[in-house]
């Protein structure tokens, strides 16, 4: 069993590090849900800020960071604080949607990384999707290109 943070909550930092613990699994996205500015960065580039700082407080822990994004430089990052703290590959994994950069995840796999694909599945399949779509618009458009390219 593992936990999700998201980072772009102020609160996730300090939740990183108390998770960042022997035996811990990790799921790190950078958000959702439309939250209020009281309780998280509103910014793309604060978020991407925040996730870093909650990858580094991670990858330099002793459990399993688990790295869910589709952000191609978020995914960089994560492998070169992986590569910093000698984490052998088994130690950490990426996680991406099905259908979504599909080339980007067979090079992750095909370099020796855990790379774990998501499907939405089940009777609440649609309603989670929509929901997704309504509470984040950019992500009506992650899943339109993820529609239309193979990439």
């Amino acid at each position: 069993m593992g936990v999700v943070l998201q980072a772009y909550l102020y609160r996730t930092e300090a939740d990183c590090r108390d998770f960042a613990h022997e035996g811990s699994r990790v799921r790190l996205c950078k958000g959702t849900y439309k939250e209020p500015e009281s309780v998280a960065f509103q910014d793309k580039p604060e978020v991407d800020k925040a996730y870093v700082r909650c990858l580094k407080v991670l990858m330099e822990g002793f459990g399993y960071p688990m790295v869910a994004s589709h952000d191609p430089r978020m995914v960089e990052i994560a492998g070169a604080l992986a590569h910093k703290q000698d984490r052998a590959a088994d130690t950490f994994e990426y996680q991406m949607l099905y259908g979504s950069r599909p080339e980007e995840q067979k090079r992750i796999a095909d370099r020796g990384n855990r790379m774990r694909v998501y499907i939405p599945y089940g009777p609440q399949w649609y309603g989670y999707l929509m929901r997704r779509m309504a509470e984040r618009p950019a992500n009506t458009m992650v899943f339109l290109r993820a529609l239309a390219t193979k990439g």
